[in-house]
């Protein structure tokens, strides 16, 4: 496990793009195992390869609070072929992720997620054309009037990429809408890092937005030159890697608040 999944123990879950060009730059090591499976543990279930439970770099056993995500993260080493390729297992990075790194630091992690609330990619927006100024009001509009109607976050908007200070209330706000748990929080910080938006992380966390609804937000401005200049193949080629990622936290966020995943 260690030679695959290095993320520094003690930081916060990395961005999956960068995880993706680590991993690409090292190589692959052979499949050395021949069963997957999923064991009862304690506070969940572990995933065992021929029997022996997986760990994450600092020795932890890795240990997933909902069986739905652990036959997930199971499927993942299932698929693997004559070698292990960790860009091809987002679940398990997520997880690695959680052990290493959010488990002992919760506060500290959504610390460090919440500062995308001071630079949200809803607050800054094109002054012209009309029909791109039309498509992010229409994406990004809803996201916001909930923020300020429902967690009593007003934030200010701008035109253009001049930096605009957000006051506090809205920061503190936004803040304490985030969830407790450090499942909820490493997904959450994966969709942020990958979207640009915290705002649009929070939505999804709290159901006013849906996954589909969350990853068109989060690509307004590229789909709309998209729309005027054709498709980039190699800009298309990082976003279905992106999104690969994206519905790998989203997988994770719903495995963990499932009402079954919650216990009596």
């Amino acid at each position: 496990m260690r030679e695959l999944f290095q993320e520094a123990a003690g930081q916060p879950p990395p961005d999956p793009r960068e995880s993706a060009r680590a991993s690409a730059r090292t190589a692959l090591r052979k499949r050395f195992y021949k069963e997957v499976g999923v064991a009862d543990v304690e506070g969940g279930f572990g995933i065992t390869l021929d029997g022996k439970p997986i760990r994450a770099p600092s020795g932890r056993q890795v240990v997933i609070p909902a069986r739905a995500l652990a036959d997930a993260v199971a499927a993942e080493w299932d698929a693997q072929g004559e070698a292990i390729d960790p860009v091809t297992m987002p679940l398990t990075r997520i997880a690695n992720s959680v052990v290493e790194g959010v488990v002992d630091r919760v506060a500290l992690v959504s610390d460090d997620l919440a500062k995308y609330f001071e630079t949200d990619l809803l607050f800054y927006r094109a002054g012209h054309p009309k029909g791109l100024v039309a498509r992010e009001a229409a994406h990004w509009d809803p996201v916001l009037f909930w923020a300020a109607e429902a967690l009593g976050a007003h934030f200010i908007l701008s035109e253009g990429i001049m930096h605009v200070k957000q006051p506090d209330e809205a920061l503190r706000a936004a803040r304490a809408a985030l969830p407790g748990d450090p499942w909820s929080v490493a997904a959450l910080h994966v969709v942020t890092t990958l979207t640009g938006s915290a705002l649009l992380a929070l939505a999804l966390a709290h159901g006013v937005r849906d996954a589909i609804q969350v990853w068109a937000a989060a690509h307004v401005d590229e789909d709309w030159n998209t729309d005027q200049w054709g498709v980039d193949e190699e800009a298309a080629a990082r976003r279905a890697t992106r999104l690969r990622d994206f519905d790998a936290a989203v997988a994770v966020l719903t495995a963990v608040n499932a009402p079954a995943a919650k216990g009596p």
